[in-house]
């Protein structure tokens, strides 16, 4: 049996509505082998941002070929271009609007279609709901071995959202900020493992000191690891730096938002 590539959709159309099964019911009536997962359909409405965080913490987690559809889409219908976007191991497939900024940013070889060849697109098209008439049949055609350049023009001018790396003032100091609160209330920063690692270096026998809204936070290895209901931190399972509260919500309790600035430092 030829092996399909897995198709994932990321959208911030909810449950309520039918949009979502309505692309699978595309993509089955292109491909029915299709195998399709949901990534998630609760990105908050009209999010371009927290959109191209979730797809850029979690693509690589599918096997090689994988094709990964987001529609975050409040331009839809305008002069915003439909894109594909595919890397060495993966592809994505959505509106030019910066959803795929992470790509770009952790991938420097990469090739980014301008969607133009409309005999795969929906016949019947509507200026509001691309991600059935546009998206969901191209992830179609491509699962089905359709070479990606055969969907449109070669572009280099696409649209790239600021994302902030953290940053080391000092030797002996790392500086980041909240990027996402999840469903859980845990706040995740743009501060990874690796990014704590290269900190320790400079001075291996001191013990990093966690900092948040000007106080210290002590960091554990798994959420159970505490009982009572303070902020601590830890390193998740994507290996970013996140906030928590065992059995609470540390965004609410705390007030902690995106773009509160977290720092580390070794004193």
């Amino acid at each position: 049996m030829e092996n399909i590539p897995i198709i994932t959709l990321t959208t911030d159309f909810g449950n309520k509505d039918p949009l979502s099964a309505i692309m699978k019911g595309t993509i089955f009536s292109i491909n029915p082998q299709a195998m399709i997962v949901d990534l998630t359909h609760e990105i908050s409405k009209y999010n371009v941002r927290e959109a191209a965080l979730v797809i850029g913490m979690s693509y690589h987690e599918f096997p090689s070929r994988s094709i990964h559809i987001v529609v975050t889409d409040p331009g839809v219908g305008s002069s915003r271009r439909p894109i594909l976007v595919a890397i060495e191991d993966y592809y994505f497939i959505g509106p030019d609007n910066g959803v795929f900024s992470m790509i770009y940013n952790e991938n420097e070889r990469c090739k980014v279609f301008h969607l133009t060849a409309e005999h795969y697109f929906r016949r019947d098209r509507s200026a509001t709901f691309h991600g059935r008439d546009i998206f969901a049949p191209v992830a179609a055609w491509l699962s089905k071995g359709i070479a990606s350049d055969n969907f449109g023009e070669e572009i280099t001018d696409f649209m790239k959202l600021r994302f902030p790396s953290p940053s080391m003032p000092t030797r002996t100091a790392l500086e980041g900020e909240v990027l996402y609160i999840d469903t859980f209330g845990n706040a995740i920063t743009n501060i990874k493992a690796e990014d704590l690692k290269t900190l320790q270096a400079q001075k291996p026998d001191v013990s990093p000191r966690f900092m948040v809204k000007g106080k210290e936070i002590a960091f554990k290895q798994y959420y159970s690891q505490v009982e009572d209901r303070g902020l601590y931190a830890l390193i998740n399972s994507m290996n970013y730096l996140e906030l928590f509260v065992y059995r609470g919500h540390a965004s609410r309790e705390f007030g902690i938002t995106v773009g509160d600035p977290m720092g580390v430092l070794l004193t």
